[in-house]
Formats: C-alpha cells, sequence, structure tokens
C-alpha cells in the first residue's frame, strides 16, 4: 500500500514540477509585484509630471450674444417653457462651431502663429505641438487646448484657453473673442444688406408699376382725346338735363300757341317745331355718347366704355401709388434698421493675463495613475490566482 500510494502522488505525475519544499514568503512576494507594477510606473508619472511636464496657462472669457429674443418653444419643459429663452440660440451655436473650425486656426495662423506658440523647445515632447505638421493636425491640437462651452440657459459662451506662457494664452484668446466678433458682425451685415437690396427690388418694382400706371393713363387721354371721362359724362349729363328743359319750355309754348287757333304754317309754330326737333337730334346724340356701344359714326365716342377704361386705369394707378408708397416706406425703415446692429457680441468678463498655471493638475493625474494601476494589478493578479488554483 505504502509503494502504491508513492505511485499515486500528484507530484510524481509526468510534466508537473515537483513539489517546492522551500518556504514561501508571501508578504514579500506580493510587496515586491506591488512595487513592480503598481509604485515603478507611478514614481515614473510622478517624475514626469513634477519634473518634465511643462506648465499651462489657462485665460478664461465669457460672452454671450445680444439680440432679439425668443421662446425656445419646447413643450417638453412644461411650465418652465416660458423661464427658459432662446438667446440667440442659433447665433450662440455658430460662434461655438467657429471656434473649433479649420477656419479659425487658419487665420490666427496667418495671424499671430499660434503652430510656433505651441512648438516651443521649452514645451516638452508629451505637450507640445509637433510642427510642422498639416493644418488638419493643428487643428486636432487646436481642440485640445481652446475650448467653447455653451450654457444653455443664459445662452453664455465660456472660452477657456490654455497655453504654456501667460502672455501667450492672453493673446490667443483675445484674437478669439475678437474674431468671434468679426463673425457675428459679417453674419448681421449680410442680413441686413439683404434687407436693404430686397427693398430696392420691391421699391424699383413698385416705381415701374406706378409709371407704367401713368403711361397707360396717358395713352387712353391721347387715344380718346378725354382729359377726365368722369368729369365728361357729369358735363354731358348736365347739358342732357338742360337740353331736355329747354325742350319741355318749347313744347309749352307750342301748345300755348297751338291753342290760340294760329295756323301750323305759321312763322312761330315753325320756329318752335324746328327748335324742338334740333333740340332732339342734340339729346339722342349725347345719349349716344353715353350709352351707344362702341364709337358710332361721326367719331362720337362711347362715354360709358371709356368710362369703364378710365375707372380701371384709375384704380391700377391707386393700387401703383399704394404699392409705391409702402415700398418707399419699407426700404427707408430697411436703411434705418440696417444702420443699427441688431446682434452682437458682448464680452462681460474679458480675458486677463493668468498669474498661476492650473495645467498639468500633477497631484490629481498622480492619483489617477496610481488608483489605475492599482487596480490593474488587482484585477490581473486575481485572474493569475484563479487560473493558477484551478490548474491545482
Amino acid at each position: 500500500l505504502r509503494k502504491a500510494r508513492s505511485r499515486l502522488d500528484w507530484s510524481q505525475v509526468p510534466r508537473l514540477q515537483q513539489r517546492s519544499t522551500k518556504p514561501v514568503n508571501i508578504g514579500r512576494s506580493l510587496l515586491w509585484r506591488f512595487g513592480l507594477f503598481v509604485l515603478l510606473p507611478t514614481a515614473i508619472i510622478a517624475a514626469y509630471l513634477f519634473l518634465i511636464a511643462s506648465d499651462q496657462y489657462v485665460a478664461e472669457a465669457r460672452f454671450a450674444i445680444r439680440g432679439n429674443v425668443e421662446p425656445m418653444g419646447d413643450a417638453s419643459l412644461g411650465e418652465f417653457t416660458s423661464l427658459i429663452r432662446k438667446h440667440n440660440s442659433q447665433d450662440s451655436f455658430v460662434v461655438k462651431e467657429f471656434i473649433g473650425s479649420q477656419n479659425i486656426v487658419e487665420q490666427l495662423e496667418k495671424a499671430i502663429g499660434i503652430s510656433a506658440m505651441f512648438s516651443k523647445p521649452r514645451v516638452d515632447l508629451w505637450a507640445r505641438h509637433w510642427s510642422p505638421q498639416p493644418i488638419e493636425e493643428l487643428t486636432k491640437y487646436w481642440n485640445h487646448q481652446v475650448s467653447a462651452h455653451i450654457d444653455v440657459i443664459s445662452g453664455i459662451i465660456t472660452l477657456t484657453v490654455r497655453a504654456f506662457t501667460p502672455e501667450d494664452a492672453l493673446t490667443i484668446a483675445k484674437e478669439v473673442v475678437q474674431r468671434s466678433e468679426k463673425l457675428i458682425n459679417e453674419i448681421s451685415r449680410r442680413a441686413q444688406a439683404d434687407m436693404v437690396r430686397q427693398s430696392e427690388v420691391d421699391a424699383v418694382k413698385a416705381q415701374e408699376r406706378l409709371r407704367k400706371a401713368y403711361l397707360d393713363l396717358q395713352q387712353f387721354r391721347n387715344r380718346w382725346g378725354i382729359i377726365d371721362p368722369a368729369k365728361s359724362a357729369e358735363s354731358t349729363s348736365t347739358t342732357l338735363t338742360s337740353l331736355r328743359r329747354d325742350r319741355f319750355k318749347a313744347e309749352s309754348d307750342l301748345q300755348v300757341l297751338r291753342g290760340s287757333n294760329l295756323d301750323e304754317k305759321s312763322r312761330s309754330i315753325q320756329v318752335l317745331v324746328a327748335s324742338i326737333a334740333a333740340i332732339d337730334q342734340q339729346i339722342r346724340q349725347l345719349q349716344d355718347q353715353l350709352t351707344t356701344d362702341g364709337i358710332v359714326p361721326g367719331s362720337v365716342t362711347n362715354m360709358t366704355q371709356a368710362l369703364l377704361e378710365f375707372e380701371g386705369l384709375q384704380v391700377e394707378r391707386t393700387i401703383a401709388e399704394k404699392l409705391n408708397e409702402s415700398a418707399n416706406f419699407l426700404l427707408d425703415r430697411a436703411r434705418v434698421e440696417a444702420g443699427k446692429q441688431h446682434v452682437f457680441l458682448s464680452t462681460f468678463v474679458p480675458p486677463a493675463l493668468p498669474d498661476y498655471s492650473l495645467y498639468p493638475r500633477r497631484v490629481y493625474a498622480l492619483a489617477v495613475a496610481f488608483f489605475c494601476f492599482l487596480v490593474l494589478w488587482s484585477s490581473v493578479s486575481l485572474v493569475v490566482a484563479g487560473v493558477n488554483d484551478q490548474r491545482l
């Protein structure tokens, strides 16, 4: 039995190590691994942070896009919808995207040379910008060093600029604020110029319509030979009334003469009959002018047709005058409004020269690194111990 037990001992199974008879110091082994995998990397990072890493200074500015305020109109906000206003939110986001765009990077590179500011020889190799590089790489580095945050409630934009000297941080922050204000002014100027241009086009159209209305009236007068058909019709009606009164008087006189037993061939009766016939002819001519459709023989104009056409031209002229007056008023108003600045950038916290470097945050970064290495080493140690335990 003793011989069989010795043969079945696990330490004798092929390809397994022999049992170690040497005592193992677990505390020393644990401390050695902790120092190798946790303390040593933390010490390396501490050496970089406190001995090599360059100081980074932060210049901060706060500004807002001022102008017309509109409600946001978001039903999901409930009763707080009226409290939250949209402070030119679109313009604010335009400025934010502009600050992080390649356009402003190109402008500042030409103006102040930001790549040289971020790639000075005194800057450590890890944090510096390696120049020369394509503009796309400079834009990526720019977005790491410069950020803009929008407060949705108040509409305030907070600009943060990190640089390796206080002067560079202040210079970059001032340039960014200046370029952002220039962008807002250009947007406002374009909108105002478009408004004035459209108003001028409308005013020209209204003036052309009014001019055509007057020309049509002039052509009407030349064609019909009438200055004012309404007054002519009124004069014709007055003449008709007078002629009818004269005819009535002549008929009365003729009845009186006939009642006096005068001969029909007498001179007085013949004169009155001739007068009544002449008056009837004049009345028919005047009635033809007012009622006959078209131009009657003898170049007599149709007053009704002339009145109808004249009134249409008068209505068109009145409408054209009103439109021209309205267009000129809108043009004057647009020019006055264009002289004002409706949207502008208001900087209430201008950039200031920083005195103390805020980055890198050495103690915080070192604590985070130590915690990460500790968690990583603990996790790996637990996994390895679990695997060894399953093998046994």
